[in-house]
């Protein structure tokens, strides 16, 4: 990451999905967006699973409008393009029902702790071997 702080102590780089309402969200039929829905949810299950998203879940609250996040994921892959690539797949982003942005997040270095995840890797640049 170019615009790392100068600290006295280690980093931790990790990868930050969020997600935004998408267009069709609003013209979609309530019974077509729920099942989208579900298939962004087995999606990103199916990633945690793989060991690519060490958390991911839904946000709520008085954020940016007019579209605030709605969901959020932390990943630690060592690439924002290979994430981005990997979202870029999400059902629910396909179909327009989402929109993301991938950033870089730095927290100080074991300060995160993801048992779930524990000795499941995601090799950077690509699929699982």
């Amino acid at each position: 990451m170019a615009d790392a702080p100068e600290v006295d102590y280690a980093l931790d780089t990790y990868e930050c999905i969020v997600f935004y309402p998408g267009p069709a969200g609003r013209v979609l039929r309530p019974e077509t967006a729920r099942r989208i829905q579900g298939e962004h949810a087995a999606y990103l299950q199916k990633l945690h699973d793989r060991g690519v998203i060490l958390v991911a879940g839904a946000v709520d609250g008085q954020a940016r409008n007019p579209d605030p996040p709605c969901g959020f994921g932390l990943c630690r892959t060592g690439s924002t393009d290979d994430v981005r690539l990997l979202i870029s797949a999400d059902p629910g982003v396909q179909a327009g029902l989402y929109r993301f942005d991938v950033l870089s997040f730095l927290a100080p270095a074991g300060s995160l702790a993801f048992p779930q995840a524990a000795g499941r890797a995601f090799p950077a640049g690509g699929e699982e071997s």
